[in-house]
């Protein structure tokens, strides 16, 4: 038999016990612009690697259109934002782009004309 009463055991665990998802949450005014530009960029090229094929299940979420879009999307923000954030975060992502395109021409049936791949529009020609 136990030497606590009923209320006592349906008591919520201690405090300290439990995280403060309060103090684990940060207020999105205290976000710096550029963290939220370079997580959106590393998010659409985590998306976009996944639709080309790229991950560990392979062509189990190949998906070429909507890879298109991603990384149609990716080089377009990096292109508007370019004068916003430095060049220390726009080279890796850059780069990372140039791969992403890089990888979509080699995974096309009928890779698109130089100049007209996904994002090709903002970057230039893409030549591997």
């Amino acid at each position: 038999m136990s030497d606590t009463s009923p209320e006592e055991s349906a008591a919520p665990a201690d405090s300290a016990d439990s995280p403060d998802f309060d103090a684990m949450t940060r207020d999105i005014a205290e976000v710096p612009a550029v963290e939220v530009i370079v997580t959106v960029a590393v998010n659409l090229m985590s998306a976009a690697a996944v639709k080309l094929g790229l991950t560990e299940e392979g062509d189990k979420h190949k998906d070429l259109d909507e890879a298109r879009k991603l990384v149609h999307a990716l080089a377009g923000l990096l292109d508007a934002s370019a004068t916003e954030i430095s060049s220390f975060h726009a080279a890796p992502l850059r780069d990372g782009l140039k791969s992403l395109q890089l990888a979509f021409r080699e995974a096309s049936i009928v890779p698109d004309e130089p100049g007209q791949g996904p994002g090709e529009k903002y970057t230039g020609p893409v030549y591997g």
